[in-house]
Parts: C-alpha cells; sequence; structure tokens
C-alpha cells in the first residue's frame, strides 16, 4: 500500500550515495515507499519490521541459508509490505540465485546489489534526512488543507464546497455520501460518463443497509475493478457520537491514493462530523420544545392544553385546521427493547436519524408536520390543508415512509398507527388515543405494520378503554364458559369455534382445516353449543360469539 509519508525506491537509486548499486530483481516495485531503514543481522529481525521498511543486509546472511530459506526470507518481506531488501552480495557470494531472483520479480520485490565499499550508515543518514524532508513538507501541506476545510466551514460553506477541496488536493474522483442529511455529493472532475456510471453503482452497493461495511467506524481501503484495470478505493467513515453518518470515497482513477489523499479525507471527514454534531445539537434542542408542546397538546390537563393551543402559531399552526396523530412504535432487534440495557446514546442517535428521515419525507410531499419523539415511540402532529385526504397520507405513510425506514433502518422494528383526522386542535388527543388503539388492536389482527384507526371495523368499539369492564363482562357471560373447559379438558372447542366462523359453518372446510373427521366436527359444534347455552343456529348467539372471540384477542 503506497503512502507519502517517505521516499521511494526509485528516489533512493538516484541519491549520489547509491551510484555504484543498482536494481537487480522486482524492478515493478521501484514505486514502493520506504518510511524507514533497518539491518538485518539475524532473519529473526522479521518479527519486529514495520509495513515500508528497506532492510539492509550482506551475502553473508544468504550464504548461510539455503534456497529453501532465502525463498521464506523474501516471501515474508513481500508479505509483510517491506519497501525492498538491498544485499552487499560481494565478497561473500558472486551472485544471488536466479531462482530467488525471478521469486522477487514475480512479488514485485525489490531487491538492491549494495556496492561493497558502502558502510550502511552513510546509506541510512541520508535516507532518513530526505524522509523527513519529505514528511515536513507533507505535514505542512495537511495543515494548509486543514486550514481550508476549518475556512470552509466557519463560513458556512457547503457540502459540496468540502467536496471541491478534497478533489482540488488528491486529484482523484470523490464523492461524499450522507445518511443526515441524506446527501450525495460527486466531485468526479473530467471523466467520462460510464466510469461516473460505475462509480456511483460503487458508492451504492458499499452504502446498501443490507451489508454490514456501511455500519463499521473504521478506514477502509481495496482494491476496486474498473475497466478491466484494479484501482484503489478508499473510504472514509464521518463518525460523529460513536455512529456512522455518512462516508467520503476517492477512487485512483487519475493518481495512486498515498499518506497525503488519506490525510486529506480523514480532515475532511472530522470537519464534516464537527458540522453535524452542530446540526444534530440544534435539532435536539428543537425536538426538546415539540417534544413539550406536543405533551402540552395532549395533556388530560385542560390547562397545559390551552397553553399550547396559544403557542401553536409559533410552529405556524391554526386552530382551523384538521388533524390527526400518527404514532411510531419502535422495537429496537440488538436489545430486543429492554430499554435498561439499551446505550442512551444508541437510543438517541437512532431516534433522530428516524426523526430525520421522516421529517424530509413528509415535507418533500407537502405535508405540514410536527414530529416528536419518546424513548421508544414517535409521535408526529399531521396538519391536513383544505383538499387533503385521509387515504392519501395513508397512502403516502405506506409507500414512502414505512419503505424508506425500513430500508435504512434494518435494527428497528416500527408499528405505525393512524389516528382519525379531527377539527381544532382542541380534538388532537382524540386522534392520538384512536392511533395508540390502532398499534394495540394491530397487534393482535395481524393486518400489517402501519394500522389505519379508521379501518378497524369492529375493533374500534372493542379498543375503547372506557368499555373494559363491560367487555370483560360480556366475555363471561358468553365464551369463558367454552375456555375453562379447554383448560381442564385439553380440548380444542374455542379453536373449532374460531375455524367455524373463518369458514363460514361449512363444516366440511372446517374438517379440512383442522384435519379432522367431519362427524368430529359436528359433535364438538354441539358440545360448542351445550357449554355456552347458545346456539350457532341462533344469528344472535353467533353474533355474541364471534365478537367474545374478538375481545379474548384484546383481553389476552
Amino acid at each position: 500500500m503506497v503512502r507519502q509519508n517517505g521516499i521511494t525506491i526509485e528516489d533512493i537509486m538516484n541519491m549520489e550515495v547509491m551510484e555504484n548499486c543498482k536494481i537487480i530483481a522486482g524492478y515493478k516495485g521501484i514505486r514502493n515507499t520506504i518510511s524507514k531503514v533497518n539491518i538485518m543481522a539475524d532473519p529473526d529481525i522479521l518479527d519486529w519490521v514495520d509495513e515500508g521498511e528497506l532492510l539492509l543486509t550482506t551475502g553473508y546472511a544468504f550464504k548461510k541459508a539455503d534456497i529453501s530459506e532465502q525463498k521464506k526470507l523474501i516471501k515474508e518481506c513481500a508479505s509483510k509490505n517491506l519497501a525492498g531488501i538491498g544485499i552487499k552480495i560481494s565478497p561473500h557470494l558472486e551472485t544471488i540465485p536466479k531462482e530467488i531472483l525471478d521469486l522477487a520479480d514475480g512479488l514485485n520485490f525489490p531487491i538492491i546489489d549494495i556496492y561493497y565499499d558502502i558502510p550502511f550508515s552513510d546509506i541510512m543518514t541520508p535516507i532518513f534526512q530526505e524522509i523527513f524532508n519529505k514528511q515536513a513538507k507533507l505535514l505542512k501541506k495537511v495543515e494548509r488543507v486543514h486550514e481550508e476545510f476549518m475556512n470552509a466551514m466557519l463560513l458556512g460553506s457547503s457540502v459540496s464546497k468540502i467536496g471541491q477541496i478534497i478533489y482540488e488536493n488528491i486529484k482523484n474522483p470523490i464523492l461524499i455520501e450522507l445518511q443526515w442529511p441524506n446527501k450525495t455529493i460527486p466531485q468526479f472532475g473530467e471523466i467520462d460518463e460510464d466510469t461516473k456510471d460505475i462509480l456511483l453503482n460503487d458508492s451504492k452497493k458499499f452504502a446498501d443497509p443490507k451489508f454490514k461495511r456501511q455500519l463499521e467506524r473504521k478506514f477502509s481501503e481495496d482494491k476496486f475493478l474498473i475497466n478491466g484495470k484494479y484501482i484503489t478505493r478508499m473510504v472514509m467513515p464521518i463518525v460523529v457520537r460513536n455512529n456512522v453518518y455518512g462516508h467520503i470515497f476517492a477512487w485512483a482513477v487519475n493518481t495512486p491514493l498515498g499518506g497525503f489523499d488519506l490525510s486529506v479525507i480523514e480532515r475532511a471527514s472530522t470537519t464534516m462530523a464537527l458540522e453535524i454534531l452542530k446540526k444534530l445539537s440544534i435539532k435536539e434542542v428543537e425536538n426538546r420544545y415539540r417534544t413539550e408542546f406536543l405533551e402540552d397538546l395532549l395533556s388530560y390537563d385542560d390547562s397545559k392544553k390551552q397553553k399550547a393551543i396559544r403557542r401553536a402559531h409559533l410552529f405556524n399552526l391554526s386552530n382551523n385546521d384538521k388533524y390527526m396523530v400518527v404514532v411510531f412504535e419502535l422495537k429496537y432487534k440488538k436489545y430486543n427493547s429492554k430499554k435498561d440495557e439499551m446505550p442512551v446514546d444508541y437510543i438517541q442517535e437512532n431516534l433522530q436519524k428516524v426523526i430525520y428521515t421522516t421529517e424530509t419525507i413528509l415535507d418533500g410531499i407537502g405535508i405540514k408536520n410536527i414530529v416528536a419523539s419518546r424513548t421508544d415511540s414517535i409521535h408526529i402532529l399531521l396538519a391536513l390543508r383544505k383538499g387533503q385526504e385521509h387515504s392519501d397520507i395513508l397512502d403516502k405513510l405506506n409507500n414512502k415512509i414505512k419503505s424508506s425506514l425500513d430500508d435504512k433502518f434494518k435494527d428497528i422494528d416500527f408499528r405505525i398507527g393512524i389516528g382519525r383526522p379531527y377539527d381544532g386542535l382542541e380534538n388532537v388527543y382524540n386522534s392520538f388515543m384512536d392511533a395508540n388503539r390502532a398499534i394495540k388492536a394491530g397487534k393482535i389482527i395481524s393486518e400489517g405494520e402501519v394500522i389505519d384507526f379508521e379501518k378497524l371495523g369492529i375493533y374500534k368499539i372493542l379498543c375503547q378503554d372506557h368499555l373494559k369492564e363491560e367487555l370483560i363482562r360480556f366475555y363471561n357471560g358468553t365464551l369463558k364458559s367454552l375456555v375453562d373447559y379447554d383448560n381442564k379438558k385439553s380440548t380444542e372447542l374455542v379453536k373449532t369455534l374460531e375455524s367455524y366462523f373463518f369458514n363460514n359453518g361449512n363444516l366440511k372446510k372446517m374438517s379440512e382445516e383442522l384435519y379432522t373427521h367431519y362427524n368430529t366436527v359436528l359433535y364438538r359444534v354441539q358440545r360448542i353449543n351445550e357449554i355456552t347455552g347458545m346456539s350457532l343456529e341462533n344469528s344472535d348467539n353467533r353474533l355474541n360469539l364471534e365478537i367474545a372471540l374478538k375481545i379474548k384477542k384484546l383481553l389476552d
């Protein structure tokens, strides 16, 4: 991996001290970067070498080793990404075996024949001096770039300006992919359209939520095949509060990517992380005000509700509009919704991202909204403008918000309850209760993850909290005896009754569904009539038992 934090093999071969030295193998590695120099007196030194070292030794070390040990040495040096090896062949050896030279050529690992009369110290000192000078220049360049980023941020420049600074310094195509705010900023320069499409697709594949790569908080560098040629690709995450908010991609299309380029995208990542952190902090304050407003508006306390209505104009809300409430219930798969085990930062960051995604979509489809959060839920107040229908909003919630949330947040399960629209802010609480009842009923009837209260049928009545005692009495007087009988005798009469209603009383279909003989089903129906004291042939009795089954689900 080439890094511009040293000098290349080619550079040292042009130094005066190396005048009588020559490369005898691995010439294709001439661009390898030397970060430091070491002397090998013993092959065990390979346990302590670092990437980028130039190893100096004598032919004596090679003379003592047989051909297999010599091969092993070259392979290990190459695998540890050393820059190369310099050997004083004379006077200990006449030449290096051809097998070793061929191996080095195949590995692109340079072997330098060091002139026997040059002390190693005369080689090491000027190399270290050149490395120091190169690193000093590099540091100065990096500081200049850092200053450019800081100035851009202080002047409130856009993300595009940050991308432009990166591109101007590394001279290669780059792309900034942000999850928050949701933006893609390419700076591709003068490359052809086909190559642009390839790079865009590459960034999309990397950021695909079904792969875990986009969640990793570490720098990634690998080879990327483009137009039949492998090039280096660098990917730097933008990390804020231990969460990944985006990535910076760089592809070595024009020139090799090295240490300076890495420093540039590192500083760009830090600069953008600071900007995102600032925006997040503002969002958190806004969310706190929105949450306080909605809590007052949804309060039982009339004085709090009136206080919220008086403040509604601050949120550009009118008391003359229709309003509906949508509730998101969040379940964090990673922690199985055990709140005491969930880190506060983890919850907060996910909530912020979900809120931002939701707000962006609602704003994009022209729905006035206020979004506020709790630990495991998000409450959304929607203002319906003239001409906006409840059914239209439901379609958009289904098609846009839910699918987008599922794509972006693989570790969260969402259940969405939609309340009915009501006139005026004073009736918002009713819509809020509808939305919660929709979620509760939805868990029972399993009609998807977006549940509209208006479409709950009889459950709209059964879910009313003030009816709970009456529902229990109704259940006790209709179905409870049958449930108790099943529990005592280990029978399946309740299951049979459910099948009866599902199959509209068709005993043949019931028999097939229950894998039970027709006569057995007939007998069970008779037992249901006897135990409940009700007849399934009586329409009123049938209605009561069917409703009792639904009440049972609610009570369970």
